[in-house]
């Protein structure tokens, strides 16, 4: 069994998708998932699972959503070494950038290397973003609530999905994941 997180995009988001965290914890535990605990509201699950299971997590959870609550709501998910890399290689900051402006994009899938030489960088100054394998490391030094580099444009641009995590909430979750 290995330690994974669990990222769900939109719930709990301005009274949309209403998932209450003791029901998301028990689908997970319901497909097979050990050690399940939740980090705030917002959709963020760690879990122990084994290799073949943790790579089923995504759609089985998906379907679970849907069948009990009714909408869709992608799940991207990280093994705990994962994410101990990703904490590791912010670009941003080893450059200094103050950890309040930094955020991470996790998209289940890796784009394809035209797909994101076609990004825009001159988007939403003064913000930056830099595409390090599955994930975007962003810098918002306005707030990520004003920048134009959002989960759309990602996603339609990289023919991915992704969901957004604030530097502090990674950080927490690596530590709750044993990292």
């Amino acid at each position: 069994m290995n330690v994974h997180v669990a990222l769900l995009r939109g719930i709990n988001v301005g009274g949309k998708n209403m998932l209450p965290m003791k029901d998301l914890a028990a689908m997970f535990t319901n497909a097979g998932c050990a050690s399940v605990s939740t980090y705030i509201q917002s959709g963020n699950v760690v879990f122990e699972a084994s290799p073949a299971l943790s790579r089923r997590i995504p759609t089985l959870i998906e379907r679970a959503i849907s069948d009990r609550f009714g909408y869709q709501v992608p799940v991207v998910t990280r093994s705990g070494a994962e994410l101990g890399k990703i904490v590791r290689g912010n670009p941003f900051l080893e450059a200094g950038a103050d950890i309040g402006t930094l955020h991470v994009a996790f998209l289940a899938d890796s784009p394809a290397p035209a797909k994101i030489k076609a990004l825009d960088p001159n988007r939403s100054p003064p913000d930056e973003f830099a595409v390090r394998g599955r994930e975007i490391y962003l810098q918002c030094p306005n707030g990520y609530g004003r920048t134009k580099l959002t989960n759309g444009y990602f996603d339609s641009k990289l023919a991915t999905t992704s969901t957004v995590r604030n530097w502090r909430t990674v950080v927490k979750l690596l530590e709750l994941a044993g990292g």
